[in-house]
């Protein structure tokens, strides 16, 4: 589902416009970027958590050549999906 699917099924469940719907799904995104830019964590329950990490500076290898690279410390987003959304995947 890409996200103009997304906002066509929310105006069909909610019976409302696609153009309302499509600024309810940009608002929902927005929302969720504004949270995670701050650091804070972004819990919907049944559903699941979005939350920013830390990943540490590490040592790697350049594939070609072998040799030994440093690789930054850096923030990555992570999602963990809630029970309700394990459930209806299996």
């Amino acid at each position: 589902m890409n996200k103009g699917q997304l906002v066509e099924h929310v105006a069909k469940a909610a019976g409302i416009s696609k153009s309302a719907a499509d600024k309810a799904v940009n608002g929902f995104i927005e929302a969720i970027e504004e949270a995670m830019s701050a650091g804070d964590k972004v819990t919907l329950v049944g559903f699941g958590s979005f939350y920013v990490s830390e990943r540490k500076a590490r040592t790697g290898r350049h594939p070609k050549t072998g040799e030994a690279i440093e690789i930054p410390a850096r923030k990555v987003v992570k999602f963990k999906p809630g029970s309700r959304l394990m459930e209806s995947a299996s």
